[in-house]
């Protein structure tokens, strides 16, 4: 049997090792398209700082660890996909043939159209690359303008801060992190940021990117403001790598369609990470969900299906925590709100601490919270476990903070039940 695995991100690395693991007679090859070993991107920020090397991104730390494995990993671009005749085609000429593939291609940075964005000293923080290029521009008294302050942004903030920039955030949104974060728990996260002293400029827009003297770059601001920095960070969020589909004859919409095993609208090809349209736990509807958790379950479920060992894919939960310069956020599964659900709100602004809970009926089915740090592990499993809370949902709408309280006295419960019965 012969595998092939497009992508060489934290689902492309699983979903190669469990092959491996299922099916120890099947080749192997994992096509990656950066030049460097396999890395994590969450860990970029870390270079960025000097907490680590760049060695210290990379997935697996021993160089012969693929090897070891009989895991072929080829460095290349995969520029299309004949499904009819399982075969995928590469930049640096010839082809691959399959029996099963997996496209785990994950996601690129979307480039915002400002005037001026291709202008020297403008970068994303994606690519092993991009980071090399922040570190030489981020020193110690350097000014920096970073454009968007979503999940991403906001783990790139920290670091910059921490190269002793003088930093500039700029959000279209009237909050930060605003696919995470109501206004409340968005408005106390800028304010944080505000008394370390960055400056924030919420409901505003980047229009303008200007090279000025020297490397100094001019943005204009639709408040009327102008910033001279001497490096701008793109942070404006992601799209699904899809393009390269074009004519295969794999269905797409926002990233590829699956079905409950992750496999796509040809049966031997399954998808995986950013790239994969998979089902959501919380509404059972199918969404791209880019966060690290998903892809690695996604690797895991269809490296199983690839090799026969079958397992449905149940969905995955939308979590994110977040640490913003030693305040930690999280939002859970319809974090949101539901139609006809109801909610509960406990806030101390003073201290930054912010809890919202969501109801449909009596379980809880999302939750964001701000400097609660104990409240995570409680708060997904509630979701999660689709746990009936009876009684205690009018115990938590009135303290919202016993959810600890509330996890013990139903799970304990639901644990005896089954004893007994």
């Amino acid at each position: 049997m012969r595998h092939v695995i497009i992508g060489a991100g934290p689902a492309g690395v699983i979903a190669a090792e469990q092959i491996r693991r299922h099916d120890p007679e099947s080749t192997v090859t994992l096509v990656g398209e950066e030049p460097e070993p396999s890395y994590s991107r969450m860990a970029i920020p870390y270079l960025l700082i000097g907490q680590i090397e760049e060695n210290g991104t990379y997935l697996r730390k021993n160089a012969d660890h693929f090897d070891r494995m009989c895991i072929e990993v080829r460095h290349d671009r995969v520029t299309g996909v004949t499904a009819l005749d399982r075969q995928v085609a590469l930049a640096e000429g010839g082809t691959l043939d399959y029996d099963k593939l997996l496209i785990a291609t994950g996601s690129s940075p979307v480039k915002p159209p400002i005037p001026g964005i291709e202008s020297d000293g403008v970068h994303h923080c994606w690519t092993l690359n991009d980071a090399r290029n922040i570190i030489r521009r981020s020193q110690s008294g350097n000014r920096v303008v970073l454009i968007g302050a979503g999940f991403i942004g906001c783990i790139i903030l920290e670091a910059l801060v921490e190269s002793g920039a003088e930093l500039t955030v700029v959000e279209m949104d009237n909050r930060m992190v605003p696919r995470m974060m109501n206004e409340a728990a968005g408005g106390l996260i800028k304010a944080w940021c505000e008394n370390k002293g960055i400056t924030v400029h919420t409901s505003t827009s980047a229009e303008a990117i200007e090279a000025s003297s020297g490397t100094e770059l001019q943005v204009t601001l639709s408040n009327g403001q102008s910033i001279t920095s001497d490096l701008v960070v793109l942070a404006t969020g992601v799209r699904p790598n899809i393009a390269f589909l074009n004519g295969s004859g794999i269905e797409t919409d926002h990233g590829i369609l699956v079905d409950e095993y992750l496999s796509a609208s040809n049966a031997d090809v399954f998808a995986a990470g950013d790239v994969c349209q998979g089902k959501d736990f919380s509404t059972g509807g199918y969404t791209v969900q880019a966060i690290q958790p998903t892809a690695a379950d996604h690797g895991r479920i269809a490296a199983g299906n690839m090799t026969g060992n079958i397992q449905r894919h149940q969905g995955s939960v939308n979590m994110n925590v977040l640490n913003t310069m030693g305040l930690v956020s999280s939002s859970f599964g319809l974090w949101m709100g539901v139609n006809g659900g109801d909610s509960a709100e406990a806030s101390d602004a003073d201290n930054f601490k912010y809890l919202n809970l969501q109801f449909q009926d009596d379980m809880l089915v999302g939750a964001s919270s701000l400097g609660l740090t104990d409240h995570v592990g409680v708060l997904r499993g509630l979701i999660q476990g689709k746990i009936k809370l009876g009684q205690w949902k009018q115990k938590l709408k009135a303290d919202p903070t016993r959810l600890m309280e509330a996890y013990l006295a139903n799970t304990q419960a639901v644990g005896f039940n089954a004893h007994v019965s």
